[in-house]
């Protein structure tokens, strides 16, 4: 039985260095609601919410609001029937009256908590929990009520029986190999030689993708793109981010002009939600050999549901914290496979990579079964000295964790260090994170 819920605010000063900027986020604290589980047994489940500093108290109001919904709930209930709680939070028939955005991350917050409770229960990887579920438990996972009209519960059941004969092959092969990972090196703050210094150690690591954050002035990236390009090789995957800074028009007439340097795809060229102007810049671009990438900002299935069947992204990056859990990511990769497009997932925040990682098994091994065109976020700080057991990568690939649930359990001594606004790292700053840090 649950018998509490802790939430622990806790941002990193990442402005300092500039690490995580981009054109719209240009100082941000990379943050994260850290939301504990307690379970009568002593286990605990934990999920994290990422922000980059400004509202991330915001988040966890919401996630401590959701509390009287989950005290008291028998674990055996929601391992027995895991579209229940959801459907009971996410319905809620007056807290839906707020829409998505910060209340379908609170949700996350908390769902994302619970399945890392199941995993500890049956005491395996998420990913391997997930690998495990029969079809029939996935689909029961999913609210259809908004998305059938997209993919139905039969194609969906469909989907996951012919990636059944595929499954144990790939996931042996995945075992030896990991899955296949990017990086983005070429965040905007950052000088040349500090992104080809990244470059370099990536690439002795194995990575043979990279991204660049671009969309400020176009000789400026340019002639950056014209760096990285010779730095990583002709033959190497470059990609682009715009977090969302350009009009439409803006977008295509801008990337137009970076055509020439065989870019595999633009990230977030317009606003986050923008259907129709995501539409006409894939129907521009793509004749030119370039994709449209988008999701980490896209705030509910329905909304992917529209991007992904009017053909408006090419890749779908889907983000494990700003929808509402698991049983929302499962509805998006299953309509990403009917519409044949990748689930690059995004990991640019604390504890994404952890959680990623296990949603791209999931999807290469059960859903899409095959890795041909896949790649999965990851950054490479906030690890080491964070988590008790950080991310793993080998080869340019993400190793298959083994410990039990998502792999978030926090060092104590970062926590204690970094909460906010009492902990050692905040408590003398003179200019601390928050609504009141504005960057000119």
């Amino acid at each position: 039985m649950i018998t509490d819920l802790t939430v622990q605010d806790i941002r990193v000063p990442t402005s300092d260095d500039l690490l995580g900027s981009d054109p719209f986020h240009k100082k941000p604290d990379y943050s994260v609601v850290l939301t504990t589980l307690e379970c009568s047994d002593g286990k605990r489940g934990i999920s994290v919410v990422f922000t980059v500093g400004a509202g991330n108290d915001w988040v966890a109001y919401g996630i401590r609001e959701l509390r009287p919904l989950v005290k008291d709930l028998n674990l055996e209930s929601f391992m027995e029937n895991p579209g229940n709680q959801y459907q009971t939070i996410l319905n809620h028939h007056q807290l839906r009256w707020l829409g998505d955005g910060l209340f379908r991350m609170a949700v996350g917050g908390v769902m994302n908590a619970m399945w890392d409770l199941w995993a500890k229960e049956v005491e395996k990887p998420m990913w391997k929990l997930l690998l495990g579920l029969p079809p029939e438990t996935v689909v029961d996972c999913i609210d259809w009520r908004h998305l059938e009209d997209c993919l139905s519960k039969e194609e969906a059941l469909d989907i996951l029986e012919q990636a059944r004969p595929h499954k144990n092959t790939l996931e042996s092969r995945f075992r030896e190999t990991g899955v296949k990972a990017y990086s983005t090196a070429g965040w905007l703050g950052l000088r040349d030689e500090q992104i080809l210094e990244k470059i370099d150690h990536l690439k002795s690591e194995g990575f043979d993708a990279f991204k660049l954050k671009v969309g400020q002035n176009l000789d400026f990236d340019k002639a950056r793109i014209k760096l990285i390009r010779e730095a990583i090789g002709p033959e190497e995957k470059l990609m682009l981010d715009a977090n969302q800074f350009w009009g439409v028009d803006e977008a295509i007439t801008y990337m137009t002009a970076l055509a020439d340097y065989d870019i595999t795809w633009i990230e977030e060229p317009t606003a986050r939600d923008d259907v129709v102007g995501f539409s006409k810049i894939s129907e521009a671009l793509n004749p030119l050999g370039i994709k449209v990438a988008a999701g980490e900002h896209i705030q509910s299935p329905v909304m992917f549901k529209q991007m992904l069947s009017s053909n408006a992204i090419q890749f779908a990056q889907i983000d494990p914290c700003r929808l509402g859990g698991v049983n929302d990511l499962l509805a998006v990769i299953l309509m990403a496979a009917k519409y044949e497009v990748p689930v690059c997932p995004h990991g640019g925040g604390i504890g994404l990579c952890n959680m990623i990682r296990h949603l791209a098994i999931w999807d290469q091994t059960s859903v899409a079964a095959h890795s041909e065109n896949q790649l999965v976020e990851y950054i490479d700080f906030l690890q080491e000295g964070v988590f008790e057991n950080p991310v793993e990568v080998r080869n340019g690939a993400y190793v298959l964790p083994s410990n039990p649930g998502w792999g978030l359990e926090m060092t104590p001594e970062f926590v204690e260090k970094h909460l906010f606004p009492d902990g050692e790292v905040w408590r003398d700053r003179e200019e601390p994170s928050g609504v009141t840090f504005v960057v000119e």
